[in-house]
């Protein structure tokens, strides 16, 4: 304090200016901004209900195909406490039912399924250097399913009409869970699950992580040096980065978003993360191929139900599944005979927009979840968005310019191949003619929606038959019947092709 005197009064008030002068610029330059909040994460259409099936049917799947570390390993235990600190950031009315799992893969990766689950590989563990780098890959996971990514992924794919996301669609109709998943950018293969995420998700995700490490006392920063350290990986890089495509500088990009918020005191490495870490070197760690190998023989699930690493469905109810080991899941539509779904001899022409088709009048016309997708099925046939029995129409722009009908057809039969992984073509290409316009013709094998009349899985024969137009769009008509009765049904299907008007 000041304290001004009657002799020296001029003085001590040029003193006292000064004084407060400089006080004025240090509380400038101390001046922050508010505290970050959370963004909005938006209302996609896929339900809460629905994103925590999805992600406890993906969840299901990786404790079939992949090593997972019993929830009694200290690996394991360490995580789920260090998430639990990342899960008590986020505001109660948008968090989720976060569960935190390890797998003995040697790989870099981490990902989080839609409604909470998330697994971390073991050499994620190894490969960060401080607790606060670890902390940043879960935020970062953890904010795809803030955002919801998965499930917007599915209305990117329908508004844009892009070939991969509706063929994934298509797939999710005809091929069981592992079509459903990849509708939503899930897709398991080559010993790894793989999220496909866009630029500007990863960009949010950056964001929102930088909140959550922010609001738990780490330095956002550490998201940004783990990208980088395994960026520089050189030829061998991760499936985590192929699964997150760069959004540009990261390290900028976060500090210029923390630059105005509040100063904070950022947590000390733990010594229990060195410890993990070490601890975490003598694990068996499996290789991504010989997760790939032992996936196709069933190993990790007998393994894992060895070691106690069981998935409970602790969320959520998961719906029984007629597979087994070496299988896919077949989420079913339910079991009905032959009579129910025979289709009427009678025909009657439906006008459906995109074309005009006749249908058996026993069958009816099932408005789809993809934008421009109609399904025509017997009622018995069909469960949700799944078929069984039936014919899924849907329009779509084409997959590129100067392409042959041909190549199209195959571009389709890719992406199917790729979003289930028993399906495959059986039979070349043909170039049909389909009321004057030129198309493609291919059949194709998978597991059927519905199982026998004994429970179990069946066969399902599929005829795509895609149709380019002038416009670049292409419709494509796929016939749907279980392996026992497709032939018998076949006549029904080619009457309604050799009927279609585009």
């Amino acid at each position: 304090m000041w304290l001004i005197t009657s002799c020296e009064p001029a003085r001590h008030r040029r003193w006292l200016a000064v004084c407060l002068a400089c006080c004025l610029v240090a509380a400038q330059g101390l001046a922050v901004g508010p505290a970050p909040e959370f963004p909005d994460p938006g209302n996609p259409q896929m339900t809460r209900d629905q994103q925590t099936q999805l992600g406890l049917q993906a969840t299901e799947e990786v404790y079939k195909q992949m090593p997972v570390l019993p929830d009694s390993s200290r690996e394991t235990q360490y995580i789920r406490k260090l998430g639990q600190r990342l899960v008590a950031t986020i505001p109660q009315e948008h968090t989720w039912p976060f569960q935190f799992h390890v797998i003995a893969q040697k790989e870099i990766n981490a990902f989080a399924l839609p409604g909470g689950s998330m697994f971390v590989n073991i050499g994620t563990i190894q490969a960060a250097d401080n607790e606060a780098e670890l902390a940043g890959v879960m935020a970062h996971e953890m904010s795809h399913v803030y955002m919801q990514h998965s499930a917007k992924q599915q209305e990117k794919s329908s508004l844009l009409g892009g070939l991969a996301g509706i063929v994934g669609g298509l797939a999710g109709s005809m091929g069981g869970i592992w079509g459903t998943l990849a509708q939503s950018g899930i897709q398991f293969g080559a010993g790894t699950l793989m999220l496909k995420y866009s630029r500007g998700d990863e960009t949010q995700a950056d964001e929102v992580g930088a909140i959550i490490l922010w609001k738990a006392n780490y330095n956002p920063v550490a998201l940004a040096d783990f990208f980088e350290k395994i960026g520089k990986q050189g030829s061998s890089v991760p499936q985590f980065l192929s699964d997150h495509p760069n959004p540009g500088n990261r390290r900028v990009a976060i500090q210029q978003e923390i630059a105005n918020w509040p100063a904070r005191k950022y947590a000390r490495d733990n010594p229990e993360f060195a410890a993990v870490r070490k601890d975490a070197l003598n694990v068996h760690a499996y290789t991504a191929q010989e997760i790939a190998d032992g996936a196709k023989s069933g190993q990790w699930v007998a393994e894992n139900q060895k070691n106690g690493a069981v998935f409970s469905g602790a969320a959520g109810s998961v719906p029984a599944t007629t597979a087994t080991p070496s299988q896919p899941a077949v989420v079913s539509v339910p079991a009905a005979p032959i009579t129910d779904v025979q289709p009427s001899s009678i025909f009657q022409l439906t006008d459906l927009n995109i074309l005009k088709i006749v249908r058996p009048e026993n069958w009816e016309v099932m408005q789809g979840q993809q934008q421009g997708s109609v399904t025509i099925a017997p009622r018995p046939g069909v469960s949700g968005n799944a078929v069984a029995y039936g014919v899924v129409i849907q329009a779509m722009q084409g997959p590129g310019t100067n392409m042959s009908v041909q190549q199209i057809t195959a571009a389709i039969v890719k992406n199917l191949e790729s979003g289930d992984s028993k399906m495959k073509q059986s039979g070349e290409i043909q170039s049909i003619s389909v009321n004057g316009a030129a198309a493609g013709s291919v059949e194709l094998e998978t597991l059927s929606m519905m199982p026998d009349a004994a429970g179990k899985a069946q066969g399902e024969r599929d005829w795509l038959v895609a149709v380019p137009r002038r416009d670049g769009s292409v419709i494509m008509i796929v016939f749907v019947a279980t392996q026992r009765y497709f032939d018998q049904m076949r006549p029904t299907f080619e009457k309604m092709l050799g009927s279609a008007q585009f």
